[in-house]
Order: C-alpha cells, then sequence, then structure tokens
C-alpha cells in the first residue's frame, strides 16, 4: 500500500503536464509583450509653411509644375496653390495653359485657349472690365470652389506697382 500512495503522490506532484506548458509559455508571452519597450511613432514631415507672398505676372511664371516646382494660378488677384491638382493644372493637364498664370479670363469665359492669357507679362493686369454678368457669375463660382478647396499663397500685382516693389527680396523667393 505504501507503493500505491507513494506513487500516486509522484504523479499528481508534477507540473510538467502538456497543459500546463503551454499555459505557462502562454503567460511568458503575454508578459513579454506586455512589458518589452514600446516602439515610438513616428509621424510625418509636415509640408512647409506656406508665406503669403506679393506676385507680378513674371514672378508666378516659374510655378507651373514644370522643374519640381509647385502649380500655381491667380483668379482676380489672388494666388492659389494648386498642386494638389496637378493632373489638372500641371503639365499635360486639362488646364495646363493656367499654370503659372492668371486664369481669370479664361475660366470667367469657359475657354482653356492661350488667347486668353495676358500675352505681355511685364504689362498692366487684365481688369476684367469687358466681361458680361454672366461671366462673372462664372469666375465668382470659380473663385469660390478654388477658396475652399486650396490655399491661397499670395497676391498678383502689376510690375512696377508700390506692392510689387515694396516686396522684400525673400518674398520674391
Amino acid at each position: 500500500m505504501a507503493d500505491v500512495s507513494s506513487a500516486a503522490a509522484t504523479d499528481g506532484a508534477t507540473i510538467a503536464t502538456p497543459i500546463n506548458l503551454i499555459l505557462i509559455a502562454l503567460l511568458m508571452i503575454l508578459a513579454y509583450y506586455r512589458l518589452s519597450p514600446k516602439t515610438a511613432l513616428t509621424l510625418p514631415t509636415p509640408p512647409a509653411p506656406t508665406v503669403f507672398k506679393t506676385f507680378t505676372p513674371p514672378d508666378l511664371e516659374p510655378y507651373n509644375g514644370r522643374n519640381n516646382m509647385p502649380v500655381y494660378l491667380a483668379v482676380r488677384g489672388r494666388v492659389f496653390d494648386v498642386t494638389p491638382g496637378r493632373n489638372f493644372y500641371g503639365p499635360g493637364g486639362p488646364y495646363a495653359n493656367f499654370a503659372g498664370r492668371d486664369a481669370s479670363r479664361g475660366l470667367a469665359c469657359g475657354s482653356f485657349d492661350e488667347d486668353m492669357l495676358t500675352k505681355d507679362l511685364n504689362g498692366p493686369l487684365d481688369t476684367l472690365s469687358d466681361l458680361g454678368d454672366e461671366e462673372m457669375e462664372a469666375l465668382r463660382g470659380w473663385e469660390e470652389r478654388f477658396s475652399e478647396k486650396y490655399l491661397v499663397v499670395g497676391k498678383l500685382v502689376h510690375v512696377g506697382s508700390d506692392e510689387a516693389n515694396d516686396a522684400t527680396p525673400a518674398e520674391k523667393l
């Protein structure tokens, strides 16, 4: 009888059963994940801050999306950064003629032709005074759409204006 009780005591005293080994392994894995150091989340780099600038038509022209430049266009004296819409306004897009230019007349008239653009970049800005009520209403609609969708990065003034002359060299970059 002594042999039976000592054998039963030996069998019951062992902790190394398959189920116990699995539970101990799970407990160790959970403890490892709970106590291991967490890697810091890396945030994406923010875009460069947008500085409001004063542009003349020659200053605006390089912002046409070529040579990795952003895409800007002007509507009624306000310069919009339309780079997020590069597929529309950048090279090869349907509105590419307007990139780096004053797009007011073309948008008002619903024409994307080059003859809608001011030829002399050093001359006066287009006053749009010959446009009718319907064309001006269409232009206001475009301007509202741009205001909702894109950042205003500056204003367009004619070459030789006081504002263009007062702009610091840093503003013109």
